[in-house]
């Protein structure tokens, strides 16, 4: 977790990290009634619930064109609709692009049967099961981008190859195409080029589009009915090269699928670039629906030039080591198209090359390696699978974006609590260091005793130094740039700050003790001496006039009767060290942003060690082994006023901290402004 608190780079995969992973259809795009005549139809009804409705279509699906749209949909497909009387809503099982299918045809109706029932979230499907047996399946791979399977019409016929997959991958290799009666024609160079311009135009909108295809001329598979068939081994090549097969296919139409961005999303992104964090988008999808996506969340903005920062993953892996470097270097959001997970892989070690700190997301078994190789693997919780999150350092419960970003602040948060822990110890330690010194170098009497010393390490620093671990994130945490995975975690302002305090601290705890001596504050009636006597009453057996009320020997006001104010010096540290955890509960952050109460086992912990002190103090068995007296309210006051001012101290040092904080924010930015400019310039 501490981890993610440096990270620079956060790549991410989309469906369902960056969007809701809930697919709808939302747009059909199908042949019409000549060549080069294509309808594009608006669908209705959102998620996994079958209401709704294909705009324009016919409610009986008469056209055959249509009437194989829905058989692909149904047919090439592995997930299933149903309704949870559990949770009162239709569920998934399966793929959620493919469940989107499955809803889109059963909006489109049972060929020939008109407007489905209310309760049906199956029929069309249905329909199609009973006309067609799968026998054989083409499984997807990520290098012909497509899915297929061989079907057999029951009542007689050759097997039929049905597809979906990657528009650019479909449409290459279709050579003819289902026009609306049913009847099919040359699929030429125009209407080729027509169809990926609107692929592309849906994809920017954002939409994940699909191409479906069909294929009734099948040669040595035209009668395949299982492995022992004298054509088996053509469907026991690599994945990849089932591309012979789904050749010279008849085009079908195009599915547009709608994945909306988590709404939570670009908060989320804007939150880490004032967090000087970049977020890297890796999707299989197309490059122009990444980029709308992207500029949808915030990756990039509305008119941002992405022509350097948006790349199809094989275009990308085509680039010079030096090059992919350079591309990725920058302070703004990157997007990957069309990748799989090597892409991911290569993404992660140049960033670790490059100095960054990168995190990665993955749900998948091949996304292991890159999972394994990031700084901080994040597998999907509800979506990943089993060896992607045993190959991760994290997983997510909600398979949230911004659940990433929250725990990126927690990260932050345990390492600036661990400084407060630090920061607390060390100053008060130094004010220990700097009361002993000091009382040496001024040569007055010895104001603390060891058992005390040990009293104030062991009881009264230790509850408050531990609640300081609760301490809330600061209000600006997620504006500072990440830190170095190599900071030093004392750095130069730190350790004068440190001094400063624990300057006080020992200057609050010698000089009450002093005081005791030079003043009479609480008019218990006790001898006062003169600054030069203090300071040298170690010749104060040789002062003939020198005398002292209740005691015989004069001297022994320097020594048996130092008791009250070692006890004034005393409880001076124990409150100045309770102010000081105050102090701590935000770097830079002022108490009157940050309130005590924020931590409240902070408050407890000082009640704690407070309640101890004086429990010393006014037992007086425990008095007499710690050598100390009670107070009087009088002296209590003169105590607060020794100690309080440590809060003010801090506070001016707060304002100090946030002013150079701004100026760094400032100058980072206008380094990065020119660097850009300088870009564009290139």
């Amino acid at each position: 977790m501490e981890t993610l608190g440096c990270t620079t780079v956060i790549c991410s995969d989309k469906t369902g990290t960056l969007t809701l992973n809930e697919m709808t259809a939302v747009s059909m795009v199908h042949m019409g009634k000549k060549v080069g005549d294509i309808v594009e139809l608006d669908v209705t009804g959102t998620s996994y619930n079958p209401a709704g409705e294909v705009t324009g279509l016919d409610p009986k699906l008469k056209s055959q064109g249509c009437v194989d749209f829905a058989a692909i949909c149904t047919l090439c497909n592995d997930s299933k609709i149903q309704y949870s009387e559990e949770d009162a809503k239709y569920v998934r099982t399966g793929e959620p692009t493919e469940a989107a299918l499955k809803v889109l045809a059963e909006k489109m109706g049972v060929p020939g049967q008109g407007s489905k029932t209310d309760t049906s979230c199956t029929a069309v499907s249905d329909h199609f099961k009973a006309k067609y047996e799968r026998k054989a399946l083409l499984e997807f791979s990520r290098g012909r981008k497509s899915m297929g399977v061989i079907v057999k019409p029951k009542n007689g016929g050759d097997n039929v190859l049905m597809v979906k997959g990657a528009p650019e991958s479909i449409v290459e290799r279709c050579t003819r195409v289902r026009l609306q009666d049913g009847s099919t024609a040359a699929m030429s160079s125009a209407l080729r080029d027509k169809l990926m311009k609107l692929s592309e135009d849906m994809a920017s909108r954002p939409l994940r589009v699909l191409a479906v295809a069909m294929k009734e001329e099948l040669r040595e598979l035209a009668n395949y009915d299982g492995p022992k068939h004298k054509a088996h081994k053509l469907l026991t090549v690599n994945p990849d090269e089932f591309k012979e097969i789904e050749n010279y296919m008849v085009f079908v139409g195009f599915i547009g699928i709608k994945d909306p961005a988590r709404p939570e999303v670009a908060p989320a992104i804007e939150t880490c670039k004032e967090a000087g964090i970049r977020v890297i988008m890796i999707t299989g999808d197309q490059r122009r629906t990444a980029e709308a996506i992207a500029r949808e969340i915030g990756i990039f903005t509305a008119d941002e030039d992405v022509s350097l920062k948006s790349f199809d993953g094989k275009e990308f892996a085509g680039f010079s080591t030096e090059k992919q470097k350079e591309l990725l270097r920058g302070h703004t959001g990157r997007a990957f198209s069309r990748t799989d997970p090597t892409d991911k892989q290569l993404i992660v070690n140049l960033l670790k090359e490059m100095g960054e700190i990168p995190a990665m997301t993955g749900d998948g078994v091949n996304d292991a390696p890159a999972l394994k190789a990031a700084s901080i693997g994040i597998a999907m919780g509800i979506a990943g699978t089993e060896v992607a999150k045993e190959a991760s350092d994290m997983v997510l419960a909600d398979d949230n974006f911004a659940t990433i970003v929250s725990a990126v602040e927690e990260g932050r948060s345990i390492y600036s609590n661990m400084k407060a822990f630090i920061r607390y110890l060390i100053s008060s330690n130094i004010g220990e260091v700097a009361s002993i010194f000091l009382t040496a170098l001024l040569g007055i009497p010895e104001g603390l005793i060891p058992v005390q010393l040990l009293w104030v390490n062991l009881v009264t620093d230790g509850p408050p130094a531990t609640a300081l671990g609760f301490n809330i994130p600061d209000k600006d945490i997620m504006r500072h740039k990440p830190r170095r995975a190599n900071d030093d975690l004392i750095t130069g302002w730190v350790f004068f700050r440190y001094m400063i305090i624990g300057l006080y601290v020992g200057f609050a705890t010698v000089g009450i003790f002093v005081y005791w001596y030079l003043v009479d504050f609480a008019g218990d009636g006790h001898s006062t001496v003169t600054w030069g006597q203090l300071t040298n009453w170690g010749k104060c057996s040789t002062w003939d006039d020198f005398q002292v009320n209740g005691y015989e020997n004069p001297c022994d006001i320097f020594t048996h009767g130092k008791v009250k104010a070692s006890t004034l010096s005393l409880s001076v540290l124990v409150a100045i060290e309770m102010f000081n955890a105050l102090n701590a509960l935000s770097e830079d952050g002022s108490l009157l942003t940050i309130p005590p109460w924020t931590n409240p086992y902070l408050l407890l912990a000082m009640a704690f060690s407070f309640a101890a002190h004086c429990l010393i103090l006014y037992i007086p068995v425990l008095a007499t082994i710690f050598e100390i007296a009670p107070l009087s309210l009088e002296e209590w006051k003169v105590v607060i006023y020794f100690s309080a001012p440590v809060v003010i101290v801090d506070e001016l040092l707060k304002v100090i901290g946030r002013i150079r904080f701004e100026k760094l924010r400032r100058d980072e930015a206008a380094v990065a402004k020119k660097l850009e400019q300088e870009k564009k310039e290139q």
